[in-house]
């Protein structure tokens, strides 16, 4: 099997711009993507700065955009891509996150975020007389969610952390929603209260992208818009956004459209003069491009259906 590699070079070091190298060659079909690169820095140019361990889905670490999209070296079958995306194989660090040299970033802001969400159980005695049987029930619940390997493909790939390094990222919520339900915490409301804050769960934008990267099916927006509930059935409601879900419902079920002046006043408070005005040049933009909203949505002629449906899923 003929592969075309273009790897991505860059040494911030040295001053120079990012540049691609092209590697042409003759794979078996079993080849993986890191077994290419592991060829081609053991046999034609060991400068190739990369990262690999375990070479089997496991350890995480050989993340990195291959065909713009975040997946583990180790993982990705080179015929398949030839197969489905051409014979081009582009290989790229991971996003988000600056890079060390070549495909290798640096990792610490992805492991600061995770240490924001109290990456602990916090049990309810210090030093319990025996062991805690966990029900089979609530293993299960936390399984997906305990598949993560910390590769950073999600953030990697995160289209919010890319407008806002704020945003703690889909890793960290994934790993708050681990101790959030796990029985033996005994500080879910603290937890809950801290993630419903800014920059936490309701930045997500539910993209999917997480959902589409993760090499363990972890699905993190899953678990941020589990958490976004729970917060709302814990009374954690002072926030922008939980009001700015509620506007949203409340919009809806009035006339059937988004009424976005609203949405925005109810979400932040009119009193908010801070958020108000970092929004004007939203608005400015929206103005000069003729995306004004209307000041007064007329309800659209099917409103009973859209009021009966969500009377419906309310009740349920």
């Amino acid at each position: 099997m003929q592969a075309n590699l273009k790897i991505q070079r860059y040494d911030p070091e040295v001053g120079e711009e990012p540049r691609y190298d092209s590697h042409q060659l003759d794979l078996p079909e079993y080849a993986t993507v890191l077994d290419a690169l592991l060829q081609i820095r053991d046999d034609v140019d060991g400068s190739l700065a990369m990262r690999a361990s375990c070479r089997s889905a496991i350890c995480g670490s050989c993340s990195m955009r291959i065909n713009g999209e975040a997946r583990l070296a180790c993982k990705t079958l080179i015929a398949n891509i030839v197969q489905v995306e051409g014979a081009e194989v582009t290989i790229e660090p991971m996003g988000n996150m600056p890079v060390v040299k070549d495909l290798v970033v640096d990792m610490s802001m992805f492991w600061d975020k995770v240490q924001k969400i109290q990456p602990g159980l916090l049990p309810k005695t210090p030093e319990p007389e025996r062991e805690f049987i966990v029900s089979n029930d609530s293993m299960l619940d936390l399984a997906t969610a305990l598949n993560c390997i910390m590769c950073g493909a999600c953030v990697s790939d995160c289209t919010v952390l890319e407008v806002d390094k704020e945003f703690i990222g889909p890793a960290a919520l994934a790993k708050a929603y681990r101790f959030s339900n796990d029985p033996r915490d005994n500080a879910t409301d603290l937890r809950l209260d801290l993630y419903s804050q800014e920059n936490y769960i309701w930045s997500c934008t539910r993209c999917f992208q997480c959902v589409q990267v993760c090499p363990k099916d972890v699905a993190p927006m899953e678990k941020i818009m589990s958490l976004r509930k729970q917060t709302i059935e814990a009374g954690h409601t002072n926030n922008p956004g939980t009001r700015h879900t509620q506007a949203f419902a409340d919009s809806i079920r009035k006339t059937g459209r988004l009424d976005e002046i609203r949405l925005t006043v109810k979400a932040f408070g009119i009193t908010n003069i801070t958020a108000m005005i970092q929004l004007i040049p939203i608005g400015w933009r929206a103005f000069r491009h003729k995306k004004m909203p209307h000041l007064l949505p007329k309800s659209i002629s099917s409103i009973k259906n859209v009021r009966r449906i969500m009377d419906k899923l309310g009740n349920e």
